[in-house]
């Protein structure tokens, strides 16, 4: 929970709510594009030289639809703050995370004094070093990132993560927050670290990722295998999303540029790896925790993936 100082200060009227409140009744589209198009300009928000930066949702009026040259991540404060995103309505919490990427149509609704969220405005750039620490398994989050990074348009244009009771979450979300809110020494570093930090918290959190029924089915795939990935089956997946195995096998392909198997193998490595870590399991108990009853093979694919065996990287400093 936000210290109440720090809500008091994100509950100050701004100069342009102030205008809003005396009368206004548009956005003004000049702290925001540079033209006609409906793009939320960057360079409009962020000082020259910066990657990231921290303003609160503007509140009291309804924000068009538009879409953003840059990744925008918000952070819910306080009360309940509505957006409308490729259509769908998204009631942002308390303590939760919206991620929206580059092609993300996107609409805030009016808000009044007490629903305050905070908008991390954020250049593709910053995430590089996310990117490398989180790992190569296919994921929601690092589908989004190669999307940012590489303008590509393959994963879902945003994220929403029902993360409120999740401390840890908390504790680097809005110490990402207070960083950038205060003039903290070595700004841009602590922020950085502290986005991968919540990257690879979020990473466990594929089950607190809220979408609806149409979304995209390689993410309800992903969502799958992270619940179920010690027995998951690619029959028992197109089942599950209503099309064939032929059909999904090719979709997995050609989205991921993976295999189902490898995908799955995937995810199973990363948690034995993380068994090993934080667990005194023995080798094998994690090989079965995992889904592997053939130990050797388990010993073989480990050490193909990470470079040592079970035993030499729970040693490993």
């Amino acid at each position: 929970m936000l210290d109440e100082s720090i809500l008091r200060e994100l509950r100050a009227v701004t100069e342009e709510e102030q205008a809003i409140l005396d009368g206004r009744t548009t956005i003004d589209r000049s702290l925001y594009m540079r033209s006609q198009r409906n793009v939320v300009n960057n360079e409009k928000l962020l000082s020259d030289g910066k990657l990231i930066t921290l303003r609160p949702s503007t509140r009291f009026i309804h924000f068009p639809e538009h879409t953003h040259d840059y990744v925008e991540v918000v952070y819910g404060c306080s009360g309940v703050v509505e957006h409308i995103v490729d259509g769908k309505s998204i009631r942002l919490k308390p303590g939760e995370l919206l991620f929206l990427g580059r092609k993300a149509a996107h609409q805030v609704c009016r808000a009044g004094r007490e629903d305050i969220a905070v908008n991390f405005i954020v250049l593709p750039e910053f995430f590089s070093e996310t990117l490398s620490a989180i790992g190569q398994e296919a994921t929601p989050l690092r589908q989004f990132l190669l999307d940012c990074l590489f303008h590509q348009s393959i994963g879902p244009s945003c994220l929403h993560f029902q993360v409120a009771e999740d401390k840890p979450i908390q504790n680097l979300a809005e110490n990402l927050l207070i960083t950038l809110l205060r003039d903290t020494p070595n700004r841009r570093k602590v922020s950085q670290m502290t986005m991968t930090l919540l990257f690879l918290q979020l990473l466990s959190h594929t089950d607190k990722l809220d979408w609806d029924d149409q979304e995209d089915a390689i993410l309800k795939l992903l969502r799958y295998i992270e619940g179920h990935y010690v027995e998951a089956s690619l029959t028992e997946a197109a089942r599950l999303l209503c099309t064939d195995v032929y059909s999904l096998s090719r979709l997995i392909r050609s989205q991921t540029g993976k295999t189902f198997v490898q995908l799955v193998q995937e995810k199973r490595l990363t948690q034995a790896a993380f068994l090993l870590k934080n667990t005194s399991q023995n080798v094998d108990d994690v090989a079965q925790a995992v889904g592997y009853e053939n130990i050797s093979y388990f010993h073989r694919i480990f050490k193909a993936a990470f470079g040592c065996s079970p035993r030499q990287y729970r040693l490993a400093k």
